[in-house]
């Protein structure tokens, strides 16, 4: 089977059985969607969510958080993964967003990447959710997934995201993101994965050896 034809395979198993994907970050307006991406990196969206409604109604705007003072963002995303840098992050984000951008959450990768606390997957993240940009963010999840299933040979992030791209079609590529994100997040997760419920078995490279290890 030619990579061509594994794309071709298992894009179409998705539009036909799984049409409709988004993101499970709760927000409501660009700026929140991004303080949430900030704050799930290396964190799973659950947690985000339990912390983020008391922290937006208390920081409703960029104009808000950037007046901040650390101890008070703190106290808000204590129980989240590097709380300190990401208490940071975001105030710092907030106060870029203003002296550079007008308070408004750009749309471009590379202004996003210039925001403390966004890198490139959360740039891609922010391009395609709210600009619907044809860009796929490669986390964890759509890292492992690409490899298991074929889709990728690439050693970093972005030659994975280089490969996808090539491979789907601009207007997929928002809801693509999301497919391989919520594979990898139910079904295809790094440890103990769901090998008998999974529907994609028939093009994964590593059904065999992970199917021993979890009948093992």
């Amino acid at each position: 089977m030619t990579r061509k034809e594994r794309f071709n395979a298992i894009v179409g198993w998705f539009r036909e059985n799984q049409p409709v994907a988004q993101s499970e970050l709760h927000f409501e307006n660009p700026f929140q969607l991004l303080v949430a991406v900030i704050l799930s990196a290396q964190c799973t969206d659950k947690r985000v969510n339990l912390v983020t409604p008391p922290l937006f109604e208390r920081f409703p705007t960029p104009e808000a958080l950037s007046s901040a003072s650390f101890e008070e963002v703190l106290s808000y995303v204590k129980s989240i993964s590097y709380p300190n840098a990401k208490a940071r992050h975001l105030i710092d984000m907030a106060a870029r967003l203003l002296s550079d951008f007008g308070g408004e959450v750009p749309s471009d990768i590379d202004s996003l990447m210039s925001l403390p606390g966004v890198g490139r997957k959360t740039a891609n993240v922010i391009a395609s959710v709210v600009y619907d940009k044809p860009v796929i963010a490669v986390d964890t999840h759509v890292f492992r997934v690409s490899h298991r299933l074929g889709l990728s040979d690439g050693s970093t992030p972005f030659a994975v995201e280089q490969d996808l791209e090539r491979h789907i079609e601009p207007a997929l590529r928002p809801v693509a993101h999301h497919w391989l994100i919520l594979h990898g997040r139910y079904v295809c997760t790094a440890r103990n994965p769901k090998c008998s419920s999974c529907p994609l078995t028939e093009w994964c490279r590593e059904f065999p050896l992970l199917n021993r290890q979890v009948k093992g």
